[in-house]
């Protein structure tokens, strides 16, 4: 799990690099909508709120997802998934909510290939907007 939330820190690096002095970023993916905001800096964490919308694809719909950047570990964590707060690392199975028992480890690797998604297809809504001024 080390290595996951390691590569989702540089992947929101890359996504998001100017966070520290900007609060918001916005992407257009495809038909979708992201956009990716700071709740919180401290000096060792940023806490991130990232949301999309709009999206026409059903496998994913709507997302919410709240994330923490450990700055000096280089570390990107999951804190909150849709309406879901502070998982668990383990849990017994079977479980009241029915998280599976690697809930937060599947939840990281999601983010993972999400974030790579968005790197892999993403825009600036910026360049976009400025791509339709200068086409008409």
């Amino acid at each position: 799990m080390h290595a996951i939330c390691d590569a989702n820190y540089l992947r929101l690096k890359r996504l998001f690099p100017d966070y520290e002095n900007c609060n918001s970023r916005e992407l257009l993916v495809g038909a979708a909508k992201v956009r990716l905001s700071v709740v919180e800096r401290c000096r060792y964490t940023t806490i991130f709120h990232i949301h999309q919308q709009s999206a026409e694809s059903r496998w994913l719909g709507l997302l919410n997802v709240e994330v923490r950047a450990y700055h000096d570990a280089r570390m990107l964590e999951v804190g909150a998934f849709q309406s879901y707060r502070q998982v668990s690392a383990r849990y017994q199975y079977p479980n009241d909510q029915m998280f599976a028992q690697d809930e937060k480890s599947q939840q990281n690797r999601f983010l993972a290939d999400w974030l790579e998604h968005c790197l892999q297809n993403g825009r600036a809504a910026l360049d976009v907007v400025a791509a339709t001024v200068t086409d008409t």
